[in-house]
């Protein structure tokens, strides 16, 4: 675990502060406010409804401990993640609030989440047994919630196999051993505008819901909707909605997020070298690129290893100097090259490869629509290798508020 001091800055403008890594280095820059004012947003859009912040994946590569801080200031009351592991690293930061696993994973550690209270998912008679004797190792019940298959067909108990689990949790919270919490389900086309499978999915959850109540059992909380369904779908947001790419400005929505989401990300680098060549010189691995005309060329200290995708070659933009530049043929392991015609630009000056768009750089939902993903895939690649840090920006000014994680 490195630990990296990270300093205020301002990410929406051309000056960014060094933000706690050296300048000339490759960075990826988040904006803490920008999180924090989407959630408010969503929190406003579906007022009446409990927002659950996911910050699974290390907050789709934004950072979990401090997106999740920067999620509950706009008004997250839950969190969710992926595994028990994820969640354990939350607790021990300090936060409190609650949080679910949303993998439903056997043998896992389980009652170390319920020592830690961590909620649990379970969608098998099995596994609703496992945690139950989980609980009683750990000396206090587990928080359940139990996860209805409604059309997705990935996790969750199909509605053939829900009475019986539904049963055995029954059983289970009777013994004194689990609190059923929640009842949920995953859409599986939100992101696509009039799809069947979502009303679909309403009417099978909605079937879920009433076959527990038949048994007996009424949750805490029933939640459905993901960022799209959240966008689009009053009817799927019940007591609670979960999003994901939408607490930090993204969405898989046809033309990306509405306005009122701000991505928070802001990956740049510099130039490491320009030179001029002359017109017909081919450039990068296979000469996929040939200068139509005498060019400066820039070089770019990232590749594929530090999370441009391979096939960027041709199609991604940068920017430099204010000025969009395609990548100019094959991506490398450590390097790509841009073609600057006869617009002057040189070594050390800065490149933006995406942001949130203030100053004309490309958006991460521009670089998913020329390459054929979508922007989840794109932010999730560039953290890995490359310093994260992080900044408040309120109105566009630098807000005074140092802040420190460990990443």
């Amino acid at each position: 675990m490195v630990s990296i001091r990270l300093t205020w800055c301002r990410c929406g403008g051309r000056v960014l502060a060094h933000c706690g890594v050296m300048d000339g280095h490759p960075e990826a820059i988040i904006d803490l406010s920008a999180i924090r004012a989407n959630v408010a947003a969503m929190a406003a859009h579906v007022a009446g409804a409990q927002v659950m912040a996911v910050v699974k994946s290390d907050a789709y590569g934004h950072g979990m401990i401090e997106t999740a801080r920067a999620a509950l200031a706009g008004g997250a009351s839950w969190l969710g993640v992926n595994g028990i592991e994820e969640a354990v690293r939350l607790r021990r930061a300090g936060l409190t609030v609650p949080l679910l696993c949303l993998l439903a994973a056997p043998d896992a550690p389980h009652a170390d989440a319920i020592a830690h209270d961590v909620d649990l998912t379970a969608a098998t008679v099995s596994l609703v047994s496992q945690i139950g004797a989980a609980a009683e190792r750990a000396g206090r019940p587990a928080r359940l919630h139990l996860k209805a298959d409604t059309g997705m067909s990935r996790g969750g108990a199909t509605l053939a196999d829900w009475p019986a689990v539904v049963a055995a949790a029954a059983a289970e919270q009777a013994a004194g051993r689990c609190e059923i919490i929640g009842i949920w389900s995953h859409l599986a086309c939100a992101d696509i505008p009039g799809h069947p499978s979502v009303d679909a999915q309403l009417d099978a959850f909605r079937t879920a819901l009433a076959e527990a109540q038949r048994i007996g059992v009424q949750p805490q909380v029933r939640h459905l909707a993901n960022t799209p369904a959240l966008l689009t779908r009053p009817d799927t947001w019940f007591d609670l909605v979960r999003p994901g790419g939408g607490v930090t400005g993204l969405c898989t929505l046809p033309g990306g997020p509405p306005d009122w989401l701000r991505p928070a990300m802001t990956v740049r680098t510099h130039l490491v070298q320009t030179k001029r060549v002359a017109a017909g010189t081919g450039v990068s691995y296979g000469h996929r690129y040939v200068t139509p005309a005498p060019a400066t060329l820039g070089l770019v200290p990232l590749g594929y290893n530090e999370g441009i995708p391979r096939s960027a070659a041709n199609t991604a933009q940068v920017l430099v100097r204010g000025r969009r530049h395609t990548i100019a043929g094959t991506v490398c392991m450590n390097q790509c090259v841009i073609d600057a015609g006869d617009l002057p630009v040189e070594a050390g000056d800065e490149v933006v490869l995406f942001g949130p768009g203030d100053e004309g750089e490309p958006t991460a939902q521009e670089w998913a629509d020329v390459l054929g993903t979508i922007s989840y895939d794109i932010v999730t690649r560039f953290t890995a290798k490359i310093p994260r840090s992080y900044c408040w920006v309120t109105g566009g000014q630098a807000a005074e508020s140092p802040v420190a994680a460990e990443v």
